[in-house]
């Protein structure tokens, strides 16, 4: 089944990125990033931002920019059965050349699990700082949400 990744969520005071791969389906559902309620994410940006992991999500998506963090996906479409990223078939990227001349701002990407970096390293060729952080999905199953939360603290020296 072919599926679309969201929009960017970013703005011009953006100073570090997070990518997925492509929204798993519980996302595609409601039309939220990272929207599956056992996946760490909002978690881990709640811990790390100081905020209310249940805020409504347009104003965890407006403290993340206020923090000066964008989201998006590398994958722009692709095929895929599931959620899982073995699962993705016939991928089409993201146009991040336009991405980063549009908001220069952005010094680092930091990746959601091996996927996204392994899919953003083979189109990236610049020489933005680019960091792979445990995904924060429940098929991550071999580390707990502290233990993500714990890996993920180090964007903290980047906004």
């Amino acid at each position: 089944m072919p599926i679309r990744s969201f929009s960017p969520v970013v703005d011009e005071n953006s100073r570090i990125l997070i990518l997925g791969s492509i929204p798993s389906v519980k996302s595609l559902e409601a039309q939220e990033y990272y929207a599956h309620p056992r996946n760490a994410f909002w978690f881990i940006m709640a811990e790390i931002f100081d905020f209310k992991q249940n805020l409504e999500y347009k104003k965890r998506l407006n403290l993340l920019l206020k923090n000066g963090v964008a989201l998006f996906d590398v994958i722009d479409s692709c095929k895929r059965e599931g959620s899982l990223d073995s699962a993705i078939k016939e991928i089409e990227h993201q146009d991040f050349d336009s991405f980063f001349k549009k908001y220069p701002n952005i010094k680092c990407v930091f990746c959601n699990g091996n996927k996204a970096y392994v899919e953003f390293c083979k189109i990236y060729k610049g020489k933005m700082k680019i960091f792979k952080l445990p995904s924060t999905s429940p098929a991550n199953a071999r580390m707990t949400r502290e233990e993500k939360l714990k890996a993920w603290e180090k964007i903290k020296l980047y906004v």
